[in-house]
């Protein structure tokens, strides 16, 4: 938690961005994983954080624009609560933090709304992305569920993507220490990724770290040596000689800033010869990417360097053929990188992503591609200093997507099937690091994590 004193100055500024009427930010509950008193780990919203710091459910908050006041809704514990929990903050407590002036009951924020309602005052919200938030907005607001996102305020969610967008030194320093933990997470990885041992032993290994360093886990865990199946969250395949295994990870720290690391780890502890020219044409692609990163630059630009890079190595080795710049205009590299660059990290792993992806990631009326691949790419907008970013290249020999191709002849003027097909076995590769766009170029975060071919094969040494 930060000093108190940035959470006001968050706010104040939301206040002048959004203008007037009442601000509602709603705070996550509790959701039950088989019956309701069996709860998921908890985890507040972010937005709820970023401006209110409090990390317990049950929880809102109005932020009158007008009157400049800002009031925190929820329930203290009663005695029966806490025979079970112990002793906890009050509501007013938790104030305290983030410097909050008032504070009410939960069913208060009932006689709150309605009010302004009664006035005809605008009361702007975010579009919701769980039922619980949706189904309160009904309540609320007395509007049908299908509409709840046609009210939602756009001027709110451009507001708090403009600030969020943004990191200050106090996150980009929390950031750090999450990679920092992932560090440690990536060089038990690939000293335990043995032949003979299952995915789940790695998996096991790096929650350890994590939970030894008092964080949780930003996002799923990848482990697998199925790499080409880009979220593979099955963890049961035994390991063999010969395997190359992709682990994307990362953590959030107790302020829930996150970090999002992705490594390529030969199971055997060596590359194979087409394993290391894969390898070397992701990492030679990702150098490239982040040499380019600074104020200024679109990401889709950059996305676009990459897949140049990839075309031209990709043809070198004989998988594609004819012009570079035709072939990626043409969307032929997408067989082998099928998925955006990168995107935005903080309190999110995809930071700000369920307030709107064309919010973040986007500029202003500007069209998101239609095109396979391309029209995965999460941020596209000119880089700006502050913004901390993901940098992920990835190349990946998917039988389902190569069959699919090769039998609609699909861009055969810029793929060599024939090629292709003594590849299909080869499976996926992939290189991530965090990114921050300084006032002149950029700085990669944290300790660096063994990449290079020499590197990483040192590594599964141990």
């Amino acid at each position: 938690m930060f000093d108190p004193a940035i959470y006001r100055e968050r706010r104040n500024r939301l206040k002048k961005d959004v203008g007037s009427g009442l601000i509602l930010l709603l705070g996550n509950d509790e959701v039950g994983m088989n019956y309701a008193a069996n709860t998921y780990h908890f985890r507040q919203d972010s937005t709820f954080l970023y401006f209110f710091a409090v990390n317990q459910p049950g929880l809102a908050a109005v932020i009158d624009v007008d009157a400049g006041t800002e009031t925190l809704f929820g329930d203290d514990l009663t005695v029966a609560d806490i025979v079970w929990t112990g002793p906890q903050p009050t509501i007013a407590d938790y104030c305290k933090p983030a410097a909050i002036a008032a504070s009410a009951s939960a069913a208060a924020l009932d006689a709150c709304i309605a009010t302004a309602i009664s006035q005809g005052r605008r009361i702007h919200f975010l579009k919701p992305y769980r039922t619980e938030h949706t189904l309160k907005l009904v309540s609320l607001l007395g509007i049908k569920p299908t509409m709840v996102a046609t009210y939602r305020s756009e001027v709110l969610h451009k507001a708090v993507v403009a600030q969020r967008n943004i990191k200050s030194a106090a996150e980009v320093a929390d950031i750090e220490r999450a990679i920092n933990v992932s560090r440690e997470m990536y060089l038990a990885a690939m000293a335990a990724a043995k032949p003979g041992k299952h995915e789940y032993e790695v998996v096991a290994e790096i929650l350890r770290i994590a939970k030894a360093r008092d964080c949780d886990l930003s996002f799923p865990i990848i482990c697998s040596v199925h790499g080409e199946t880009l979220h593979n969250h099955q963890h049961a395949n035994l390991m063999k000689s010969g395997d190359v295994m992709v682990l994307d990870s990362g953590v959030e720290t107790v302020n829930k800033y996150a970090s999002d690391i992705t490594r390529t780890i030969p199971v055997s502890g060596t590359f194979t010869p087409q394993q290391r020219a894969i390898y070397e044409m992701v990492l030679r692609a990702q150098m490239l990417a982040i040499g380019a990163v600074k104020p200024g630059v679109p990401y889709k630009d950059v996305h676009l360097m990459v897949a140049r890079s990839f075309a031209t190595d990709l043809k070198a080795v004989g998988l594609m053929k004819g012009d570079a710049d035709e072939a990626v205009a043409a969307g032929a590299h997408a067989m082998f990188f099928p998925h955006g660059l990168g995107h935005m990290l903080g309190l999110d792993v995809h930071d700000a992503e369920n307030i709107g992806e064309q919010y973040v990631g986007y500029e202003p009326g500007e069209e998101r591609s239609t095109q396979f691949g391309l029209g995965y790419l999460r941020l596209a907008r000119k880089l700006e200093p502050g913004f901390v970013l993901t940098v992920e290249p990835g190349l990946y020999f998917i039988p389902a997507l190569i069959d699919q191709w090769k039998a609609e002849r699909h861009l055969e003027q810029f793929i060599n099937y024939a090629e292709v097909e003594k590849y299909r076995d080869a499976r996926g590769y992939r290189v991530e690091d965090n990114v921050l766009v300084t006032q002149s170029g950029h700085t990669v975060l944290g300790a660096a994590i063994p990449k290079t071919v020499a590197d990483v094969e040192q590594a599964c040494k141990g």
